[in-house]
């Protein structure tokens, strides 16, 4: 048996939190690359109204991603509290429930998108010149919503129990498929945009196929197997009370990014493909400190079901060490490279010109970030979800449109928009730091397993 090896409750902090948020980091990496390596093959091979409609359909797939990612969190804080505690039944009971509503969860979503899509685009003013091309992609994407659903629900069960290298691996190998079938579908078959979406939902079948295949081998107590397959409403309960909140929080803030490229779409294909490149990069800078989030939600988790209270808040000091670091270091260099990253996606002068004034506007404020996430992390860890969502949706929602709709009137610069990711990381910062630090919320907890006990 193995089911010790992700075991977080003991050993040096930095270095646990480390070993497990590293693979997890190069595993987002290449979950990123999926849709980063559409545009760069869509941008060069096809044109810039191409890459503005898979510009103007990454909102719309963060949607439906941001809403089960949330959901996975619920599952990721259930089962590394019943693995930090030793409990082997619920445990299991855990793991075959959130298989089971991954799959029913994938295909009503897939279906939504597949026929909501449109209205969206419609909603959003895509321009007609690449609106067939962003309906064709979404349409091609969301008839593969279960693969991914069942992807990360089998893979945020992995990472709750401490193995983060094995997602690592079966995104590598995708990924480099995802490469291979990308540049045959849209090179040399000249499928453009549907071609690229071809490929990704190929891929991420495949990813899905490698993790459960896992999971129905493993040689622990999180090993699925077809039999135990069901729902256990009780234990379902508690991820979706912990789930539904930061599901809900990823969905409002993805419809608020939709919302965003509408005001975007005022700016022409050149500033859509723009914003679109900025924001590919602004998600590879992210990720160390969603990385970190993450690792500090599973170590919390497993040392809270532990009742290791004191090595909870060391946990969360470390990760703000390390994400802080990071992001300081990548933002110095994206600065400085701007013009030369933005030109990976694109030879188009006008297109890097607005992606670059976007991301060097948004480069200097990630610290806001590193807070306002690895908090975040830690209060989920102790089932407090809805306060990151209760920020998040107070920042990245109200205050981002409010911030938009006063100061994109008549505006001709596209750099606005980069301030109002700038800004709203701020005051996001503030809110989840007031509550992480004055609530008492770590006390409550210690009281709370005295009582139990």
């Amino acid at each position: 048996m193995k089911e010790n090896r992700g075991l977080m409750t003991s050993g040096n902090i930095y270095a646990k939190i480390a070993l497990f948020a590293v693979p997890l980091l190069l595993g987002n990496f290449f979950q990123l690359m999926y849709n980063t390596i559409d545009s760069i093959i869509v941008g060069n091979y096809v044109g810039a109204t191409a890459l503005a409609a898979v510009g103007a359909s990454t909102p719309i797939i963060n949607l439906l991603i941001g809403f089960f990612q949330g959901l996975a969190t619920g599952a990721g804080v259930v089962v590394s509290r019943f693995f930090g505690a030793g409990r082997k039944q619920e445990l299991s009971r855990a793991v075959h429930s959130f298989i089971v509503f991954a799959l029913i969860v994938g295909v009503v979503l897939g279906l939504a998108g597949c026929f909501g899509s449109p209205y969206i685009l419609r909603w959003i003013g895509t321009q007609p010149d690449y609106y067939a091309d962003a309906e064709s992609y979404l349409f091609i994407y969301f008839i593969g919503a279960a693969f991914l659903t069942l992807y990360n629900a089998g893979t945020g069960i992995l990472q709750a129990v401490g193995d983060s290298r094995h997602p690592l691996y079966f995104l590598i190998a995708t990924s480099i498929i995802n490469i291979i079938l990308d540049i045959a579908f849209v090179r040399f078959m000249n499928m453009g945009v549907a071609g690229a979406a071809l490929a990704t939902i190929i891929a991420e079948a495949i990813s899905m196929i490698l993790v459960l295949r896992l999971l129905f081998r493993a040689d622990a107590e999180y090993r699925l197997t077809l039999s135990h397959l069901g729902l256990d409403f009780p234990i379902l309960r508690q991820i979706i009370q912990i789930g539904v909140p930061a599901g809900v929080q990823g969905m409002i803030v993805s419809v608020s990014n939709i919302v965003v490229m509408a005001y975007i779409n005022s700016f022409g294909a050149s500033g859509v493909a723009g914003f679109s490149c900025a924001n590919k990069i602004d998600n590879f800078l992210g990720l160390p400190v969603n990385s970190l989030m993450l690792a500090t939600t599973t170590f919390c988790g497993q040392n809270l079901g532990a009742k290791n209270f004191s090595r909870v808040r060391k946990g969360v000091r470390a990760s703000l060490v390390m994400s802080i670091s990071i992001v300081v270091s990548l933002g110095i260099v994206a600065m400085m490279l701007s013009d030369q990253l933005m030109s990976i996606f694109t030879s188009d002068l006008e297109v890097i010109h607005n992606g670059t004034k976007v991301l060097r506007t948004m480069c200097p404020f990630y610290t806001f970030l590193c807070f306002h996430q690895v908090f975040s992390g830690a209060l989920r860890a102790s089932g407090r979800s809805s306060i990151p969502m209760v920020t998040s949706i107070t920042s990245f929602v109200v205050i981002r449109q409010i911030f938009l709709g006063i100061f994109t009137k008549g505006a001709a610069d596209i750099t606005i928009i980069g301030w109002s990711y700038s800004l709203t990381w701020g005051i996001a910062a503030v809110l989840t730091g007031l509550y992480y630090l004055f609530s008492g919320w770590l006390k409550k907890e210690e009281a709370r397993s005295v009582q139990y006990n």
